[in-house]
Protein backbone atom coordinates (compact mmCIF):
# COMPACT_ATOMS: atom_id res chain seq x y z
CA UNK A 1 0.00 0.00 0.00
CA UNK A 2 0.67 3.59 -0.54
CA UNK A 3 -1.27 4.97 1.95
CA UNK A 4 -3.70 3.84 4.36
CA UNK A 5 -6.50 5.32 2.17
CA UNK A 6 -7.02 1.97 0.71
CA UNK A 7 -7.03 -0.13 3.97
CA UNK A 8 -10.04 -2.58 4.04
CA UNK A 9 -10.36 -3.06 7.54
CA UNK A 10 -10.48 0.75 9.04
CA UNK A 11 -9.63 0.57 12.57
CA UNK A 12 -6.93 2.57 14.31
CA UNK A 13 -4.39 -0.18 15.25
CA UNK A 14 -4.59 -0.93 11.31
CA UNK A 15 -3.92 2.29 10.54
CA UNK A 16 -1.30 2.76 12.90
CA UNK A 17 0.64 -0.84 11.72
CA UNK A 18 0.70 0.34 8.46
CA UNK A 19 1.45 3.68 9.04
CA UNK A 20 4.75 2.56 11.16
CA UNK A 21 5.61 -0.31 8.65
CA UNK A 22 5.25 2.32 5.88
CA UNK A 23 7.44 4.46 7.77
CA UNK A 24 10.83 1.94 8.13
CA UNK A 25 10.07 1.68 4.59
CA UNK A 26 11.34 5.57 4.10
CA UNK A 27 7.80 6.79 3.36
CA UNK A 28 7.21 9.25 5.94
CA UNK A 29 3.81 10.48 3.97
CA UNK A 30 0.64 8.83 3.77
CA UNK A 31 -3.14 9.75 2.84
CA UNK A 32 -6.08 9.12 4.90
CA UNK A 33 -8.78 10.74 2.05
CA UNK A 34 -7.69 13.89 1.29
CA UNK A 35 -5.80 14.52 4.37
CA UNK A 36 -2.04 13.82 4.09
CA UNK A 37 -0.43 12.44 7.31
CA UNK A 38 3.22 12.84 7.59
CA UNK A 39 5.63 11.24 10.53
CA UNK A 40 8.40 13.58 11.62
CA UNK A 41 11.78 11.49 9.96
CA UNK A 42 14.22 13.84 12.49
CA UNK A 43 16.80 13.31 9.41
CA UNK A 44 17.41 15.17 6.21
CA UNK A 45 15.56 13.17 3.09
CA UNK A 46 16.31 13.05 -0.53
CA UNK A 47 12.12 13.66 -1.55
CA UNK A 48 11.94 17.37 -1.78
CA UNK A 49 13.78 19.90 -4.42
CA UNK A 50 13.65 20.38 -7.97
CA UNK A 51 13.04 17.06 -9.44
CA UNK A 52 10.51 16.08 -7.07
CA UNK A 53 8.67 19.09 -7.76
CA UNK A 54 8.52 18.93 -11.21
CA UNK A 55 7.24 15.01 -10.59
CA UNK A 56 3.78 16.29 -8.57
CA UNK A 57 3.67 19.46 -10.64
CA UNK A 58 -0.30 19.37 -12.29
CA UNK A 59 -0.70 15.58 -11.05
CA UNK A 60 -3.52 14.49 -9.54
CA UNK A 61 -3.88 14.00 -5.93
CA UNK A 62 -3.63 10.22 -6.18
CA UNK A 63 -1.05 9.77 -9.09
CA UNK A 64 2.28 9.86 -7.14
CA UNK A 65 3.32 8.53 -3.76
CA UNK A 66 1.65 10.76 -0.87
CA UNK A 67 3.68 13.54 -0.51
CA UNK A 68 3.35 17.58 0.73
CA UNK A 69 4.08 18.61 -2.86
CA UNK A 70 0.65 16.48 -4.41
CA UNK A 71 -1.47 18.57 -1.64
CA UNK A 72 -0.31 22.04 -2.27
CA UNK A 73 -0.69 21.59 -6.07
CA UNK A 74 -4.36 20.06 -5.42
CA UNK A 75 -4.89 23.59 -3.04
CA UNK A 76 -3.35 25.67 -6.14
CA UNK A 77 -5.14 24.10 -9.23
CA UNK A 78 -8.59 23.62 -6.91
CA UNK A 79 -8.11 27.64 -6.56
CA UNK A 80 -7.12 28.28 -10.45
CA UNK A 81 -10.34 26.09 -11.47
CA UNK A 82 -12.71 27.46 -9.75
CA UNK A 83 -11.53 31.09 -8.86
CA UNK A 84 -12.19 30.62 -5.12
CA UNK A 85 -10.19 30.77 -2.44
CA UNK A 86 -8.41 27.85 -0.56
CA UNK A 87 -6.61 26.76 2.44
CA UNK A 88 -4.11 24.42 4.09
CA UNK A 89 -4.22 23.71 7.75
CA UNK A 90 -0.85 21.94 9.65
CA UNK A 91 -1.97 20.63 12.69
CA UNK A 92 -0.29 18.17 15.15
CA UNK A 93 1.78 17.59 18.43
CA UNK A 94 4.27 19.49 19.27
CA UNK A 95 7.77 18.25 17.20
CA UNK A 96 5.66 16.85 14.60
CA UNK A 97 7.09 18.98 11.47
CA UNK A 98 4.89 21.48 10.89
CA UNK A 99 6.62 24.39 10.66
CA UNK A 100 9.07 22.36 7.97
CA UNK A 101 5.64 21.27 6.34
CA UNK A 102 4.61 24.80 5.61
CA UNK A 103 8.03 26.03 4.34
CA UNK A 104 7.66 23.42 1.96
CA UNK A 105 4.51 23.90 0.96
CA UNK A 106 5.72 27.47 0.29
CA UNK A 107 8.97 26.16 -1.53
CA UNK A 108 6.14 24.38 -4.06
CA UNK A 109 4.17 27.31 -4.64
CA UNK A 110 6.91 29.36 -5.36
CA UNK A 111 8.20 26.86 -7.82
CA UNK A 112 5.42 26.23 -9.90
CA UNK A 113 4.26 29.80 -10.13
CA UNK A 114 5.73 32.71 -12.53
CA UNK A 115 6.79 30.70 -15.42
CA UNK A 116 7.44 33.78 -17.50
CA UNK A 117 9.99 34.62 -14.35
CA UNK A 118 8.89 38.28 -14.44
CA UNK A 119 10.84 40.28 -11.80
CA UNK A 120 8.00 41.69 -9.73
CA UNK A 121 6.58 38.46 -9.26
CA UNK A 122 10.10 36.80 -8.46
CA UNK A 123 10.67 39.20 -5.68
CA UNK A 124 6.96 38.74 -4.09
CA UNK A 125 8.11 35.10 -4.06
CA UNK A 126 11.28 35.66 -2.14
CA UNK A 127 9.85 37.98 0.32
CA UNK A 128 7.33 35.48 1.37
CA UNK A 129 9.61 32.82 1.58
CA UNK A 130 12.38 35.05 3.32
CA UNK A 131 9.65 35.96 5.68
CA UNK A 132 9.88 32.75 7.10
CA UNK A 133 13.06 32.52 8.20
CA UNK A 134 12.96 36.38 10.65
CA UNK A 135 9.58 34.63 12.10
CA UNK A 136 11.49 31.24 12.47
CA UNK A 137 14.53 33.11 14.37
CA UNK A 138 12.39 35.54 16.50
CA UNK A 139 8.50 33.05 17.27
CA UNK A 140 10.29 29.53 17.78
CA UNK A 141 12.27 28.34 21.07
CA UNK A 142 13.94 24.91 22.40
CA UNK A 143 11.53 23.30 24.51
CA UNK A 144 11.91 19.53 26.19
CA UNK A 145 10.24 18.06 23.16
CA UNK A 146 11.10 20.25 20.47
CA UNK A 147 14.50 21.86 19.42
CA UNK A 148 12.59 24.10 16.98
CA UNK A 149 9.15 25.35 18.12
CA UNK A 150 7.12 27.42 17.01
CA UNK A 151 5.24 29.52 20.16
CA UNK A 152 2.92 31.29 17.99
CA UNK A 153 0.18 30.65 15.72
CA UNK A 154 0.82 31.78 12.08
CA UNK A 155 -1.96 32.17 9.24
CA UNK A 156 -0.40 33.18 6.20
CA UNK A 157 -2.53 34.54 2.96
CA UNK A 158 -0.96 34.18 -0.45
CA UNK A 159 -2.73 36.41 -3.07
CA UNK A 160 -2.48 35.40 -6.72
CA UNK A 161 -4.06 36.87 -9.95
CA UNK A 162 -5.80 35.62 -12.25
CA UNK A 163 -2.90 33.90 -13.47
CA UNK A 164 -2.39 32.39 -11.07
CA UNK A 165 1.14 33.87 -9.79
CA UNK A 166 1.38 35.33 -5.97
CA UNK A 167 1.00 39.17 -6.04
CA UNK A 168 1.53 39.38 -1.92
CA UNK A 169 0.27 38.35 0.77
CA UNK A 170 -0.61 39.03 4.37
CA UNK A 171 0.85 37.49 7.92
CA UNK A 172 -1.65 37.16 11.00
CA UNK A 173 0.17 36.12 13.88
CA UNK A 174 -1.44 34.76 17.39
CA UNK A 175 -0.70 34.14 21.07
CA UNK A 176 2.93 34.51 20.76
CA UNK A 177 3.83 32.50 24.32
CA UNK A 178 5.94 35.36 26.20
CA UNK A 179 6.89 33.54 28.78
CA UNK A 180 9.61 31.75 26.50
CA UNK A 181 11.83 34.70 27.16
CA UNK A 182 12.23 33.16 30.93
CA UNK A 183 12.00 29.80 30.73
CA UNK A 184 13.25 28.78 26.91
CA UNK A 185 15.68 29.68 24.97
CA UNK A 186 14.74 32.10 22.21
CA UNK A 187 16.46 31.34 18.71
CA UNK A 188 17.02 35.37 18.26
CA UNK A 189 18.98 35.66 21.69
CA UNK A 190 21.40 32.62 20.90
CA UNK A 191 21.66 33.86 17.15
CA UNK A 192 22.55 37.33 18.22
CA UNK A 193 25.32 36.27 20.96
CA UNK A 194 26.75 33.39 18.73
CA UNK A 195 26.10 35.22 15.12
CA UNK A 196 26.67 38.77 16.20
CA UNK A 197 30.38 39.87 15.38
CA UNK A 198 32.90 41.30 18.36
CA UNK A 199 31.72 44.87 16.90
CA UNK A 200 28.64 44.28 16.98
CA UNK A 201 28.18 43.00 20.26
CA UNK A 202 30.20 45.74 21.54
CA UNK A 203 28.28 48.27 20.49
CA UNK A 204 25.08 46.50 22.33
CA UNK A 205 27.13 46.22 25.56
CA UNK A 206 26.65 42.14 24.89
CA UNK A 207 29.52 39.60 25.33
CA UNK A 208 30.06 36.31 23.00
CA UNK A 209 28.13 33.78 26.29
CA UNK A 210 24.84 32.85 26.45
CA UNK A 211 25.77 31.88 29.86
CA UNK A 212 25.97 35.62 31.10
CA UNK A 213 22.53 36.37 30.38
CA UNK A 214 19.87 35.44 32.54
CA UNK A 215 17.63 34.61 29.90
CA UNK A 216 19.77 32.12 27.77
CA UNK A 217 21.62 30.67 30.63
CA UNK A 218 19.72 27.35 30.29
CA UNK A 219 19.96 27.11 26.55
CA UNK A 220 23.97 28.04 26.92
CA UNK A 221 24.80 24.14 27.09
CA UNK A 222 22.55 22.79 25.22
CA UNK A 223 22.34 24.51 21.74
CA UNK A 224 24.85 23.90 18.81
CA UNK A 225 27.04 27.72 18.40
CA UNK A 226 27.67 26.61 14.90
CA UNK A 227 23.86 26.47 13.87
CA UNK A 228 23.46 29.61 15.48
CA UNK A 229 26.39 31.88 13.76
CA UNK A 230 24.60 30.25 10.68
CA UNK A 231 21.28 31.06 11.40
CA UNK A 232 21.95 34.52 12.34
CA UNK A 233 23.75 35.44 9.04
CA UNK A 234 20.67 33.82 7.30
CA UNK A 235 17.94 36.08 9.28
CA UNK A 236 20.22 39.25 8.47
CA UNK A 237 20.38 37.86 4.97
CA UNK A 238 16.71 37.93 5.35
CA UNK A 239 15.92 41.14 6.70
CA UNK A 240 17.74 42.83 3.68
CA UNK A 241 15.80 41.26 1.04
CA UNK A 242 12.47 41.69 2.79
CA UNK A 243 13.21 45.64 2.80
CA UNK A 244 14.11 46.06 6.51
CA UNK A 245 16.59 49.22 6.55
CA UNK A 246 19.82 49.27 7.95
CA UNK A 247 18.69 51.33 11.01
CA UNK A 248 15.69 49.10 11.66
CA UNK A 249 17.49 45.92 11.51
CA UNK A 250 19.95 47.87 14.31
CA UNK A 251 16.99 49.02 16.08
CA UNK A 252 15.88 45.35 16.06
CA UNK A 253 18.93 44.00 17.81
CA UNK A 254 19.42 46.85 20.10
CA UNK A 255 15.80 45.96 21.37
CA UNK A 256 17.10 42.59 21.89
CA UNK A 257 20.21 43.50 23.86
CA UNK A 258 18.24 45.57 25.59
CA UNK A 259 15.85 42.67 27.09
CA UNK A 260 18.78 40.28 27.48
CA UNK A 261 20.35 43.05 29.79
CA UNK A 262 17.19 43.69 31.60
CA UNK A 263 17.43 39.57 32.28
CA UNK A 264 20.38 40.72 34.10
CA UNK A 265 18.67 43.76 36.48
CA UNK A 266 18.95 42.61 39.71
CA UNK A 267 17.51 44.28 43.10
CA UNK A 268 18.60 44.69 47.01
CA UNK A 269 16.70 45.72 49.86
CA UNK A 270 17.64 48.28 52.47
CA UNK A 271 14.90 48.68 55.10
CA UNK A 272 11.76 48.89 53.18
CA UNK A 273 13.01 50.70 50.19
CA UNK A 274 14.36 48.69 46.76
CA UNK A 275 17.54 49.69 44.77
CA UNK A 276 18.91 48.81 41.67
CA UNK A 277 22.10 46.64 41.90
CA UNK A 278 24.58 48.07 39.48
CA UNK A 279 24.06 51.45 37.35
CA UNK A 280 26.10 50.59 34.45
CA UNK A 281 23.05 48.19 33.24
CA UNK A 282 20.21 50.58 33.69
CA UNK A 283 22.30 52.81 31.64
CA UNK A 284 22.81 50.46 29.12
CA UNK A 285 18.94 49.46 28.92
CA UNK A 286 18.45 53.15 28.41
CA UNK A 287 20.94 54.12 25.73
CA UNK A 288 19.44 50.75 24.09
CA UNK A 289 16.07 52.11 24.25
CA UNK A 290 16.61 55.94 23.72
CA UNK A 291 14.93 56.23 26.93
CA UNK A 292 16.25 58.63 30.67
CA UNK A 293 18.15 56.24 32.92
CA UNK A 294 16.16 57.56 35.56
CA UNK A 295 12.82 56.64 33.32
CA UNK A 296 13.95 53.45 33.40
CA UNK A 297 15.52 53.19 36.82
CA UNK A 298 11.58 54.07 38.23
CA UNK A 299 9.46 52.10 35.85
CA UNK A 300 11.61 48.92 37.32
CA UNK A 301 11.04 50.32 41.11
CA UNK A 302 7.57 51.98 41.10
CA UNK A 303 4.19 51.49 39.99
CA UNK A 304 1.04 53.65 39.63
CA UNK A 305 -1.67 52.91 41.21
CA UNK A 306 -5.22 54.24 40.35
CA UNK A 307 -7.40 55.31 43.70
CA UNK A 308 -11.01 55.49 44.23
CA UNK A 309 -11.24 59.19 43.81
CA UNK A 310 -9.32 58.96 40.75
CA UNK A 311 -6.06 59.92 42.20
CA UNK A 312 -2.67 58.23 40.92
CA UNK A 313 0.01 57.44 43.63
CA UNK A 314 3.42 55.83 42.68
CA UNK A 315 3.84 53.20 44.87
CA UNK A 316 7.45 51.06 45.70
CA UNK A 317 7.79 47.94 44.78
CA UNK A 318 8.94 44.86 47.04
CA UNK A 319 11.91 42.85 46.17
CA UNK A 320 10.09 40.12 44.52
CA UNK A 321 7.64 42.62 42.72
CA UNK A 322 10.24 44.27 41.34
CA UNK A 323 11.43 41.30 39.77
CA UNK A 324 8.27 40.51 38.75
CA UNK A 325 8.00 43.77 36.92
CA UNK A 326 11.05 43.21 35.56
CA UNK A 327 10.25 40.29 33.81
CA UNK A 328 6.78 41.30 32.83
CA UNK A 329 8.22 44.74 31.14
CA UNK A 330 11.16 42.57 28.92
CA UNK A 331 8.23 40.14 28.04
CA UNK A 332 5.55 42.97 26.81
CA UNK A 333 8.43 44.36 25.41
CA UNK A 334 9.44 40.90 23.26
CA UNK A 335 5.82 41.29 22.16
CA UNK A 336 5.79 44.59 20.87
CA UNK A 337 9.18 44.08 18.82
CA UNK A 338 7.57 40.93 16.96
CA UNK A 339 4.22 42.74 16.86
CA UNK A 340 6.32 45.21 14.66
CA UNK A 341 8.59 43.10 12.83
CA UNK A 342 5.12 41.69 11.41
CA UNK A 343 3.26 44.39 10.49
CA UNK A 344 6.35 45.68 8.83
CA UNK A 345 6.50 42.74 6.81
CA UNK A 346 2.99 42.98 5.79
CA UNK A 347 3.63 46.78 4.19
CA UNK A 348 5.96 45.12 2.65
CA UNK A 349 4.47 42.12 1.03
CA UNK A 350 0.92 43.28 0.90
CA UNK A 351 -1.15 43.44 -2.18
CA UNK A 352 -0.69 47.16 -3.21
CA UNK A 353 -3.12 49.39 -6.19
CA UNK A 354 -4.73 46.05 -7.35
CA UNK A 355 -7.76 46.82 -9.37
CA UNK A 356 -10.03 43.95 -10.19
CA UNK A 357 -11.44 45.14 -12.88
CA UNK A 358 -8.07 45.78 -14.80
CA UNK A 359 -6.10 42.84 -13.17
CA UNK A 360 -8.46 40.29 -12.89
CA UNK A 361 -9.85 38.79 -9.51
CA UNK A 362 -7.56 38.14 -7.06
CA UNK A 363 -7.70 35.22 -4.94
CA UNK A 364 -6.08 33.33 -1.75
CA UNK A 365 -3.99 30.20 -0.65
CA UNK A 366 -3.92 30.31 3.18
CA UNK A 367 -1.45 28.78 5.19
CA UNK A 368 -2.08 28.13 8.82
CA UNK A 369 0.61 26.44 11.01
CA UNK A 370 0.31 26.97 14.96
CA UNK A 371 1.73 25.61 18.04
CA UNK A 372 1.49 21.57 18.75
CA UNK A 373 -0.49 19.57 21.66
CA UNK A 374 1.35 19.03 24.36
CA UNK A 375 0.74 17.85 28.04
CA UNK A 376 3.29 18.10 30.66
CA UNK A 377 2.98 17.15 34.91
CA UNK A 378 3.07 21.03 35.23
CA UNK A 379 0.76 22.89 32.53
CA UNK A 380 1.02 27.07 32.47
CA UNK A 381 -1.94 29.20 31.44
CA UNK A 382 -0.43 29.25 28.10
CA UNK A 383 -0.25 25.75 27.24
CA UNK A 384 -3.60 25.56 28.15
CA UNK A 385 -4.40 28.49 25.61
CA UNK A 386 -2.58 25.82 23.15
CA UNK A 387 -3.87 23.00 23.81
CA UNK A 388 -7.17 24.49 23.43
CA UNK A 389 -6.99 26.11 20.30
CA UNK A 390 -5.93 23.11 19.05
CA UNK A 391 -9.30 21.40 20.31
CA UNK A 392 -10.92 23.83 18.60
CA UNK A 393 -9.19 23.15 15.16
CA UNK A 394 -9.76 19.57 15.58
CA UNK A 395 -13.58 20.13 16.07
CA UNK A 396 -14.09 22.39 13.03
CA UNK A 397 -12.16 19.68 11.33
CA UNK A 398 -14.48 17.24 12.26
CA UNK A 399 -16.75 19.16 11.52
CA UNK A 400 -16.49 19.74 8.00
CA UNK A 401 -14.91 16.47 6.64
CA UNK A 402 -17.42 14.48 8.57
CA UNK A 403 -20.44 15.76 9.61
CA UNK A 404 -20.82 17.90 6.18
CA UNK A 405 -19.94 14.45 4.23
CA UNK A 406 -22.76 12.51 5.69
CA UNK A 407 -25.35 15.01 5.86
CA UNK A 408 -24.43 15.13 1.61
CA UNK A 409 -24.68 10.96 1.91
CA UNK A 410 -28.39 11.44 3.63
CA UNK A 411 -29.14 14.53 0.96
CA UNK A 412 -28.11 11.86 -1.67
CA UNK A 413 -29.55 9.19 -0.44
CA UNK A 414 -26.41 7.10 -0.46
CA UNK A 415 -26.02 3.77 1.33
CA UNK A 416 -23.04 4.25 4.26
CA UNK A 417 -21.51 3.27 7.01
CA UNK A 418 -22.34 5.87 10.30
CA UNK A 419 -19.13 7.79 11.64
CA UNK A 420 -19.36 7.93 15.26
CA UNK A 421 -18.13 11.48 15.81
CA UNK A 422 -15.61 11.88 18.68
CA UNK A 423 -15.30 15.39 19.87
CA UNK A 424 -14.54 17.39 22.87
CA UNK A 425 -17.56 19.85 22.00
CA UNK A 426 -18.87 19.90 25.81
CA UNK A 427 -15.37 19.97 27.04
CA UNK A 428 -14.68 23.44 25.53
CA UNK A 429 -18.16 24.83 25.13
CA UNK A 430 -17.85 24.42 29.50
CA UNK A 431 -14.51 26.20 29.52
CA UNK A 432 -15.91 29.21 27.50
CA UNK A 433 -19.39 29.64 28.36
CA UNK A 434 -20.06 33.10 29.04
CA UNK A 435 -22.24 31.99 32.43
CA UNK A 436 -20.58 28.49 33.41
CA UNK A 437 -17.19 28.95 32.20
CA UNK A 438 -14.35 27.82 34.89
CA UNK A 439 -13.16 31.22 36.82
CA UNK A 440 -9.52 31.64 36.82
Amino acid sequence: LQCVTFIKIIYIFYIFVETVSMFEKGRIYTYIGEVVVSVNPYREMDIYGKDAIDAYRGRELYENPPHLYAVSDAAYKAMKRRAKDTCIVISGESGAGKTEASKYIMQYIAAITNPSQRAEVESVKNVLLKSNCVLEAFGNAKTNRNDNSSRFGKYMDINFNFNGDPTGGHINNYLLEKVVILQKNESAFLQLLRGGCEETLKSLHLENDAALYTYTREGAATATSNNDRSSHKAVMSALEVIGFSKEEITTIYQILAAILLLGNVEFGSEGESVQILGQDTVNHISELTATDPDSVAKGLLFRTVATGGGEVIEKGHTEKDACFGRDAFAKALYERLFGWIVSRINSIIEVKNYNPVLHGKNTVIGVLDIYGFEVFDNNSFEQFCINYCNEKLQQLFIELILQQEQEEYQREGITWQHVRKTHTHTHTHTLTHTHRGFNM
